[in-house]
């Protein structure tokens, strides 16, 4: 065999503009939302389901209690980490390049390819839009 066909990884990367740190910070504000509004919720929910279990069986309580700590635990985790997304994004400088995610393409590799410049591909878009290709 003399050639060989596969498909390797390119990833895509982005310049920050202005309008893209806008949208990456206006999604994690909506994601800090939304979290709190499950927490809210949960704090409902859970008032509610202690309610009915101090009518049924009062034993269950404390496993009861456990469980919703450790969900509180969980949504209070995510919002941290997604509040310090939010404090990296809003330090990004416009120009610099962040990595969008990854794309494959296919290649046809001969005998002597240098594997290694194949790996490196790279697309850069800026505001939606391919402005280069890099190997």
């Amino acid at each position: 065999m003399e050639k060989m066909t596969v498909r390797m990884p390119v990833a895509v990367k982005a310049k920050v503009t202005e309008s893209l740190k806008a949208k990456i910070i206006g999604d994690l504000q909506k994601r800090i939302q939304q979290v709190d509004l499950d927490l809210e919720q949960l704090e409902f929910t859970a008032k509610r389901a202690l309610n009915e279990q101090e009518n049924q069986d009062e034993t269950l309580i404390p496993a009861l209690k456990q469980q919703i700590d450790m969900e509180r635990s969980k949504r209070l985790a995510a919002k941290q980490e997604v509040e310090a997304k939010l404090r990296r994004a809003e330090k990004l400088e416009y120009g610099a390049e962040i990595g969008h995610g990854q794309l494959e393409r296919t290649v046809e590799l001969e005998i002597g390819t240098d594997l290694d410049k194949l790996t490196g591909a790279e697309i850069v878009t800026e505001d939606g839009k391919i402005v280069a290709f890099r190997e």
